[in-house]
């Protein structure tokens, strides 16, 4: 069940009641796209850093070690010892981001395996199998992603195909929901708005997808070459048009500033490897805005990442020191990075829900964003 606690403006302050917890929203998905977050971040280190909703890929999990494999070991929340919160996206994207290596077709699309080379088919009804079988709280419905410079006939033939896909992810998702074998019988299924940067298309298409009913919508397909403001337009056009009673999923979606406009135009939920990609190379982000710790001034710097900060490296390590870390290539240094930015983006979230709760999102994003333009990034 979706509730809406307060609004200012478009943005929503509100509460998704699943079988695995409450979602308090706007929330940040933590990606843990094999079932684990790059960098040794562990299930204890997500529950300590504040993480509501764990992200893990459909298509990645069913490559290694198996959907079949999970399911026989009782769910990806057992698999993980996690018992908050997971969604898991649908393998659609792979769709986009493996294009040399797969064939699109009505029943569904063709791929080679990126780990070993293997022939691998995948369609609505497969992916709704998959993500059965790992028993997600949230599964995502499987679409294309087109690249954001098609050409307009084919996004057109592309969300038309999406549409389709999602009336039988729909109808998969019903029957397996039924099955008595079935780990999680409650699991729900968010539909994806696509069309590029047509406003036209993306308007059409979340009238169209709206009239199915399902548990919640998510705008796919934006962060992948466009500008922001482009994509911010896209957004401010299409939310209004999807439901009011369900979650407003931003996939892929992005840096703070990304996050906080987003907000202000009516999403709740985010998921982006930008935290723990980042981390992994020592970009951290902070209130004043982002650093580079191999930058060679960090060297004898005692100071944590971020004073004030209450994150598991700021509490206890300098930035010198972590710097030596990612210098030696010790795992280390990218495990306090990680979870450091992901901590940055958890406590961030909670601060966009106080605000809302407050009344004054408009101010702490004015802030917020004068914040982190203090240092160059």
């Amino acid at each position: 069940m979706y509730q809406i606690i307060k609004q200012e403006g478009r943005a929503k302050r509100a509460k998704l009641t699943t079988v695995h917890g409450v979602i308090q929203t706007p929330v940040f998905m933590n990606v843990g796209t094999a079932a684990a977050i790059k960098g040794a971040v562990s299930t204890e280190d997500l529950e300590s850093i504040g993480t509501q909703v764990e992200l893990s890929n459909t298509y990645h999990l069913h490559v290694r070690p198996g959907d079949q494999v999970i399911k026989k070991l009782g769910g990806l929340h057992k698999f993980m010892s996690w018992d908050r919160p997971i969604l898991t996206d649908s393998g659609g994207f792979q769709v986009f981001s493996l294009a040399g290596l797969r064939k699109i077709k009505e029943e569904g699309v063709y791929f080679h395996s990126h780990v070993d080379g293997r022939k691998i088919f995948m369609g609505p009804e497969e992916s709704m199998q998959i993500q059965s079988n790992l028993a997600s709280t949230i599964a995502m419905a499987f679409d294309e992603c087109p690249s954001s410079v098609a050409e307009r006939k084919y996004v057109e033939d592309s969300v038309a195909r999406t549409t389709r896909w999602l009336v039988r992810c729909k109808k998969e998702m019903e029957r397996l929901n039924k099955l008595p074998d079935t780990i999680n019988s409650s699991q729900l299924l968010f539909g994806i708005n696509q069309g590029a940067v047509f406003d036209d298309i993306r308007i059409e298409h979340a009238k169209r997808i709206s009239e199915l009913g399902c548990d919640g919508y998510a705008i796919g397909g934006l962060a992948v070459g466009e500008s922001h403001e482009q994509m911010y337009h896209v957004i401010e056009e299409t939310v209004p048009y999807l439901p009011k009673d369900v979650p407003t999923y931003l996939m892929g979606v992005g840096t703070p500033a990304n996050i906080l406009e987003a907000v202000e135009r009516g999403v709740d939920f985010f998921d982006c490897v930008y935290p723990t990609r980042n981390g992994r190379h020592g970009h951290l982000y902070t209130n004043q805005g982002k650093i580079n710790l191999f930058n060679a001034k960090y060297e004898l710097d005692e100071r944590p990442i971020e004073e004030g900060c209450q994150c598991p490296a700021c509490r206890r390590y300098s930035r010198a020191y972590i710097r030596h870390l990612l210098k030696a290539k010790e795992m280390l240094g990218m495990r306090l990075c990680v979870l450091h930015n992901l901590y940055f983006y958890n406590t961030m979230m909670e601060e966009v829900r106080n605000a809302l709760d407050g009344g004054d999102f408009a101010s702490y994003k004015r802030q917020k964003l004068e914040g982190m333009k203090m240092l160059q990034s």
